[in-house]
């Protein structure tokens, strides 16, 4: 039986049902914000967004502070964290919702906390999840191809990105990632001090040295006269650009380059970004949160410069989300990885086989059919590819991340990615 809310879409206009959510989101938005005192006045806030890095940005933004003696509050897609007390972030989304935000807002005011770090998405930007705050430091790490089902264009997902520079929440501050292609429109969007990041010389950032390894980068950074050598723990370039970004903040808010320094180098890991786990197998197992295509060659590229054989990978799209991005998705893999295991990531209400042929379709495009092997069974998928990869090789578990259930047909299911491979892995050393 139909819900009201369907009732009332299939009645009223597309024009009408969007001004009707928008009066009633910035209603709701102001008696939560009543209901908890305005908790978010007075909080120095620090805002990330943009289509990938978020979570790591902001991980490595609140190891910084945290290494610099401040206390911190922090919310992200993967975990929740006041003044050192972590939770992870169950719901699979950003910033839920105004009652969500304004709580988390309400718990930092008192834990007395120095610094407040906010992923947020475009979704919630665009619904306005985070009204009433005042931003000091606004950070967009890159902008590439997603939700498009929700934005319907890349000009109307930038403008969604964008608000978080402007007037609105003011951001004395916006930290720009100098290489993106969305870098000139971002800056004209810009009310507060633009400070840029990346490899060109017009970078006030300026990534001058890079070196990768399994166990992390090491970087140099040229700001002004000075040069500051990082080193991270985190796999890849593009977590190099992450770091980058955490710089950025760091020198806003006045921070020394050795704190900087320190506070970068102290992070390990970020839940489901590119973390590695470990049971005594002769191979490498990494378990990342990657759905774009931008994501995935990210990925893959990062492991393929530093993995001695070959790069497997598990991977699949979510269903219910944009539709677009799964043939490149499949084409991307296909041109990157040695070995391709094609499964089921999260449904949710769509067709699982229809899903898996659409990616499909960029796999034939890109030439990779002999080396794919098509499963809807993700145990299964993932139990393959670790019994084909050998010692030297990597084996890349994606789209899943730091989640710990899947939505399979509108059923949540128990998935924590890690344990599943752990769990899989012990298995393997048994026989």
């Amino acid at each position: 039986m139909p819900t009201p809310k369907k009732i009332i879409r299939q009645v009223l206009p597309k024009d009408a049902i969007k001004i009707a959510e928008k009066t009633y989101r910035k209603g709701r938005g102001v008696a939560w914000r009543t209901r908890y005192g305005f908790p978010a006045r007075g909080l120095k806030i620090i805002a990330i967004t943009g289509t990938n890095g978020k979570t790591t940005t902001a991980s490595y933004v609140n190891a910084m502070l945290q290494s610099a003696g401040l206390k911190t509050a922090i919310y992200t897609t993967a975990f929740i964290e006041v003044n050192g007390h972590r939770v992870p972030n169950r719901s699979h989304m950003t910033v839920t919702s105004q009652a969500a935000s304004q709580k988390f807002f309400a718990d930092a005011r008192k834990a007395g906390v120095d610094w407040v770090i906010l992923e947020i998405t475009s979704h919630a930007l665009d619904q306005g999840r985070i009204d009433g705050v005042k931003v000091e430091v606004a950070v967009i790490t890159n902008l590439t191809q997603e939700h498009l089902d929700y934005h319907g264009t890349m000009e109307a997902y930038a403008a969604a990105k964008a608000l978080l520079l402007g007037k609105k929440y003011g951001a004395k501050w916006c930290i720009l990632n100098a290489s993106d292609a969305w870098f000139d429109y971002f800056a004209s969007k810009a009310t507060g001090q633009v400070l840029s990041f990346g490899e060109n010389t017009q970078s006030d950032l300026r990534l001058t040295e890079l070196q990768l390894s399994t166990g992390g980068s090491a970087l140099t950074v040229q700001h002004k006269n000075s040069q500051t050598e990082l080193n991270t723990q985190l796999i890849g370039k593009f977590n190099a650009y992450n770091a980058l970004a955490a710089y950025g903040v760091g020198v806003a808010i006045g921070l020394q380059p050795e704190q900087i320094r320190k506070g970068i180098a102290t992070l390990d890991s970020v839940p489901g970004r590119m973390e590695q786990v470990s049971a005594g197998q002769k191979f490498n197992v990494i378990v990342d949160f990657a759905v774009s295509p931008d994501a995935l060659t990210s990925a893959l590229t990062a492991l393929k410069e530093v993995t001695k054989g070959k790069v497997i990978i598990v991977f699949g799209a979510t269903g219910d989300r944009d539709k677009t991005k799964r043939t490149p998705m499949g084409e991307t893999v296909g041109h990157l990885a040695d070995r391709i295991f094609l499964t089921d990531d999260e449904t949710y209400t769509e067709d699982p086989e229809t899903i898996r042929q659409q990616v499909y379709e960029g796999i034939k495009s890109a030439g990779a059919e002999l080396k794919t092997t098509v499963l809807d069974d993700r145990r299964e998928a993932i139990r393959q590819a670790f019994m084909s990869a050998e010692p030297g090789d990597t084996v890349l578990l994606t789209g899943i991340g730091h989640q710990d259930y899947r939505d399979m047909g509108g059923r949540k299911e128990e998935w924590d990615e890690r344990e599943v491979a752990r769990s899989e892995l012990a298995n393997i050393a048994k026989k």
